[in-house]
């Protein structure tokens, strides 16, 4: 089968969690091959919905999740297994296993899925701990390391299995400017190293902004906006205008839903409690 441009494509997708509450609406989206795509809106916009399909973690209720031209809710048990080996995850704050040592962390996923002897497991971590600069801290623990450095650590487990695609939830969040900016450089420059495609949900603009070739907007359950960071923070849509400028007037209200001021302190309201008492 040709490789096709886009290693990943939603089409027409629409999901809800069951609560009656619709996540996203018909959305289609494209995450070019090779190219480093941030996913970004709004909280509780649907980004983490989004890896969550493309893992085979949630399935559509509507519409298709392509990953590499296979429909990623039509795959068995085995080929789904075999999709997902090809996918790398950087959860949000690392999840490392916190009793295994940071060597330990990183050969899980060789020892897991493959059958090479340990000591080309041995070279291979050392490798990918070398790519993100913890080679040396391969013996310590995750309680001795610092939040930035557990990233990484996160980091080089999920390209331990050399995946074609991925995938960042959060990356930044909870990082000093020092290890939120290596931590952005280190997204960039293994995606072009290692010829891989990259999807990354994060909140932080500028830095997100400044290493994504392709920035996608979710609101209210549909792509806003998606194009270029520059084509996105000229948009006209007034969420994503809101969103880039990070302005606390717009579209997305600071207020939840609710009955007016006058109707819950009203004197109809303090009559309806003394009646109540």
């Amino acid at each position: 089968m040709p490789a096709t441009p886009n290693l990943v494509e939603l089409n027409n997708l629409s999901f809800g969690y069951g609560n009656g509450r619709v996540i996203l609406d018909g959305v289609s989206l494209q995450v070019p091959r090779g190219k480093v795509t941030a996913l970004m809106g709004a909280s509780g916009g649907g980004k983490t919905t989004v890896l969550r399909l493309i893992g085979g973690q949630q399935t559509a209720d509507k519409g298709q999740v392509l990953f590499d031209g296979q429909d990623v809710a039509g795959l068995d048990r085995d080929g789904l297994y075999a999709a997902r080996r090809r996918m790398g995850m950087l959860f949000q704050f690392g999840a490392l296993f916190t009793d295994l040592s940071v060597f330990d962390n990183v050969a899980f996923p060789l020892r897991e899925h493959t059958l090479l002897p340990a000591p080309l497991i041995r070279d291979i971590v050392l490798m990918k701990l070398n790519a993100v600069g913890l080679r040396g801290a391969r013996d310590l623990m995750p309680s001795e390391i610092s939040g930035g450095m557990a990233r990484r650590v996160a980091l080089a487990r999920a390209i331990a299995l050399d995946p074609d695609l991925i995938m960042y939830d959060e990356p930044f969040a909870g990082l000093d400017p020092i290890s939120l900016g290596t931590a952005a450089q280190l997204i960039r420059r293994l995606n072009d190293a290692l010829g891989i495609t990259s999807l990354v949900v994060s909140h932080d603009l500028e830095e997100t902004f400044r290493i994504a070739d392709k920035v996608i907007i979710l609101a209210n359950g549909a792509v806003a906006a998606q194009g270029t960071p520059d084509e996105v923070r000229h948009s006209e849509d007034p969420m994503v205008h809101q969103f880039v400028n990070a302005l606390s007037e717009g579209p997305v209200k600071f207020h939840y839903p609710a009955d007016s001021v006058a109707d819950d302190f009203g004197p109809r309201a303090h009559a309806d409690r003394g009646r109540r008492a």
